[in-house]
């Protein structure tokens, strides 16, 4: 919505306040704790609808009033009832040249560049008033429920024919049918539009929950009648290739959405459970760019020692932290510094989640015996420069990583530990030879992602007694407020943690109103170096491993995590939430 200035000079230029009524009313409203603009309609000061037609007026739009107009049912799913519900943004209209749309929010060019590009037409934009908005949303479910009853009757139709016999058959002509279809094609379209790494379909005993992860965190977008769930289901196994009357066993697959702004491949899982079947699609977006190492968001120290490592011709690079944490992308913007016409680069991945081009790039099939460490093995003799190894699952990949490290080659790849220092005990627990470990690791980067502030909702605060008393009990605040001190983010380590000034979203309609717009990498850097050598000789401990590598200047994962928090990246309940065991 527009903000607080704009529409103070719309409400005076239109003479709906004077300057002097404009002073008091904020001052009530703020008292109130609510926005000026719902004070002036709550206390029925100016009307709503006549808010509306000055906010039009303004800005040369034209007004529109739906309250009781009756749409044309093709015309009102060209915006898909998702993005019209969360935008508050409806198509009313159309002809040959243009789609007439009506938005409570002038500015929101971003969901207007998305519907243009949707449906390539340009836009001819009106303002309206919540109430028409609502009135019209409701014509969403009318349409709907007459569809789900079409699919609820095409139901019993299959449930009185034996599965043995043609259960496919209807379920394919169910998977086609229109309603259907654009109920998959809604939630598909809407997952990428909102930027979700995974779609999760869950039958419950009464209903569908549909749940998008976006930044990293589950949130419910929709809910579906639970007649339903067949249909969908057999969609998306038919989109996937896979067995539609196959009901009791797991099944993956993959299929892919291509248009002129995105190609998108999803990966599929289906599993049966106890109230049908669930499935959970991971998007892969195969025209994200990759970073630069600028890019990732290490520290100056950190992004030095990566830099000096990855220059070395052989030895191994390991990324650690658990899944979803960005290792795979890492990975990548250290390939893209590696790959020039005089290497030879191969990969053996699970799934293959970036094209990079020069790169040799082999998917591992488990159904055919083609594993991390029987790939490996075959790489090894078609002299490669570089090897990366999706992940370091069991000790015989390991020991191939390892002995092909040895021999000349540089090895990429991940692990699974909480932080740098536990990875090199993991490798011994792998059976990996103390000294084949000192002479093979370069350099561990171990990470985590944690949401970014919204950029436009930013805004200052300071912590109160509550939050003070919540990281005192989780972390050493004396250590992080030192490690600030030495990073040059605070002036003294003499300041206290509550006098200092932190961020957070307030929430705005571009962010969905969580205050977070994508995410920022938090990392440590373990560099074996002589010292961490024997130490690793001599077996020590994780911990003993961890206190001699902040002896050395390590900067932590929580220690990265505050400086971004005083840089204004993200906020201190994301450090607490992804950091605190």
């Amino acid at each position: 919505m527009l903000d607080s200035k704009k529409l103070k000079s719309i409400l005076i230029k239109n003479k709906l306040i004077t300057e002097i009524e404009h002073k008091k009313y904020v001052k009530q409203a703020k008292d109130k704790n609510i926005t000026l603009f719902k004070f002036l309609i709550d206390e029925k000061i100016v009307a709503e609808q006549t808010i509306y037609e000055a906010i039009a007026k303004s800005l040369h739009l034209p007004f529109i009033d739906l309250k009781n107009e009756t749409i044309r049912k093709d015309i009102l799913n060209i915006i898909p009832e998702p993005i019209a519900v969360s935008h508050q943004i409806i198509a009313f209209n159309k002809d040959d040249k243009k789609i007439k749309i009506a938005t409570l929010d002038p500015e929101d060019l971003q969901t207007f560049d998305f519907i243009k590009k949707k449906i390539n037409m340009d836009l001819d934009i009106h303002i309206t008033t919540p109430e028409s908005i609502s009135e019209i949303l409701k014509q969403y479910h009318r349409g709907l429920e007459a569809e789900f009853q079409d699919i609820t009757k095409k139901q019993q139709q299959i449930q009185k024919v034996k599965e043995k016999e043609a259960g496919g058959k209807k379920l394919k002509e169910l998977a086609q049918d229109l309603p259907i279809i654009r109920i998959v094609d809604t939630f598909l379209e809407y997952a990428i539009f909102e930027n979700a790494s995974d779609i999760h379909i869950e039958p419950l005993e009464k209903e569908v929950a549909v749940r998008y992860r976006v930044d990293g965190v589950l949130r419910k977008v929709m809910t579906l009648p639970k007649k339903t769930l067949p249909g969908i289901v057999a969609r998306i196994k038919i989109l996937s290739n896979l067995k539609l009357d196959e009901h009791r066993l797991p099944q993956d697959g993959r299929f892919k959405i291509q248009t002129d702004d995105y190609k998108i491949s999803f990966r599929v899982s289906i599993i049966p459970v106890f109230d049908g079947e669930k499935v959970v699609m991971r998007l892969l977006n195969e025209s994200n760019r990759i970073l630069s190492l600028e890019e990732l968001g290490l520290q100056t120290e950190p992004f030095k020692i990566v830099k000096r490592n990855v220059a070395k011709p052989n030895g191994m690079i390991l990324v650690t932290g658990p899944t979803g944490s960005g290792k795979t992308t890492t990975l990548y913007t250290i390939l893209k510094m590696l790959n020039q016409p005089g290497t030879n680069i191969t990969t053996i991945e699970d799934p293959i989640e970036y094209r990079m081009s020069g790169v040799n790039q082999s998917q591992i099939n488990a159904k055919i015996g083609y594993s991390f460490a029987s790939g490996l093995r075959s790489f090894l003799r078609q002299d490669p420069d570089v090897i990366m190894v999706g992940e370091i699952r069991d000790n015989e990949t390991a020991d191939i990583a390892v002995n092909a490290a040895m021999t000349g080659h540089l090895v990429l790849s991940t692990l699974h530990t909480n932080d740098a220092a536990t990875t090199l005990p993991r490798l011994d627990d792998m059976k990996i030879e103390p000294f084949l470990i000192a002479s093979t690791v370069n350099v561990i980067i171990a990470q985590r992602l944690v949401r970014r502030i919204c950029k436009q909702c930013i805004m200052s605060y300071k912590i109160d007694k509550q939050m003070e008393q919540e990281l005192e009990k989780h972390f050493n605040v004396t250590e992080l407020v030192n490690a600030l001190a030495q990073h040059g983010t605070i002036k003294s380590n003499k300041e206290k943690i509550s006098s200092m000034l932190f961020y957070k979203g307030k929430g705005c309609k571009h962010c969905g109103e969580s205050g977070y717009k994508g995410r920022v990498g938090i990392y440590e850097v373990l560099e074996i170096d002589e010292i961490m050598a024997n130490l690793i000789l001599k077996r020590a401990s994780a911990d003993d491993i961890n206190k001699q590598a902040k002896e050395k200047g390590m900067i932590s994962m929580l220690q990265d995590g505050f400086i971004k928090i005083k840089q204004g990246s993200t906020t201190v309940e994301e450090i607490l939430r992804v950091t605190k065991e």
